[in-house]
């Protein structure tokens, strides 16, 4: 597939996906909107494709969300001639709003703002430069912030979440900061950022694929039931299993290698 917005390729079962406007602070316009829908696709049905990075072009920010300066002939990002039918933007560019069960991880560097949250509220992994702010314009240019924020609540403390969305443009999030409340797992040398996403998405990816999008489909639906539903519901993912009921390790061989490595983060 071609794409107009973003760079996709595929590699060692590792989907790379790259925003790819960095003349628009890598902003989203209704044509990366349809790149994503038709990449998450991609990612969801290609069985070589075990795990994706998400990540955006060199420049001062990873996304600014939705591009507010577009170009003449450009279509709206939200189509207000008819308010029923107005979609949410991140319909189109969350993987889980895609049904895509194949674990993301986001390699965030300069400011991630405002719709960047459609991206990293359905992230499973979130990495970050040390140059990575966090913050929520919204409310300082006069428009409600609701979309974003709400999936935020899942990701962030409810007190970060309102902070960030009332100081608007005032204030940003360092990538320390948020590390130190969860939304990030880990803050790595720009130079680094790349490198190490295409690191953990490795290790990812060499697990069992289905074990894998079992364990996230599980977690992500739960999120939507009661706790004693989501249980009832996950159990059923480990009663279905693999494919046919074939294991895809050796799980004894893999119990006996004794020298087997880990890191302690």
């Amino acid at each position: 597939m071609s794409y107009e917005t973003i760079l996709f390729d595929v590699a060692d079962h590792v989907a790379t996906i790259t925003l790819n406007r960095p003349e628009a602070m890598n902003s989203f316009n209704r044509q990366m909107m349809e790149d994503f829908e038709r990449a998450w696709h991609e990612v969801s049905w290609n069985d070589d494709i075990h795990v994706s990075v998400l990540r955006a072009a060199p420049g001062r920010a990873f996304c600014t969300g939705a591009d507010v300066k577009p170009q003449p002939g450009d279509r709206p990002v939200v189509d207000l001639d008819n308010i029923w039918h107005c979609m949410d933007p991140g319909d189109f560019l969350g993987p889980k709003s895609r049904k895509c069960w194949k674990p993301m991880i986001a390699a965030v560097h300069g400011m991630a703002a405002g719709g960047a949250f459609y991206w990293l509220n359905e992230a499973d992994i979130i990495i970050a430069s040390e140059d990575a702010t966090f913050f929520d314009p919204h409310v300082t240019y006069g428009m409600t912030s609701a979309l974003e924020p709400i999936g935020m609540t899942y990701k962030m403390p409810l007190a970060d979440v309102l902070r960030m969305v009332l100081l608007g443009n005032d204030e940003r999030m360092s990538a320390d900061y948020a590390k130190s409340i969860g939304l990030v797992s880990e803050v790595v040398a720009p130079d680094r950022l790349w490198a190490r996403a295409h690191e953990l998405a490795l290790q990812i990816a060499a697990k069992p694929p289905a074990a894998i999008q079992g364990s996230i489909k599980a977690i992500w639906e739960s999120l939507d039931m009661p706790r004693s539903v989501a249980l009832a519901n996950g159990l059923k993912y480990p009663q279905i299993g693999n494919p046919v009921g074939v294991p895809q390790v050796d799980r004894t061989a893999l119990m006996a290698n004794k020298a087997k490595k880990y890191t302690l983060r």
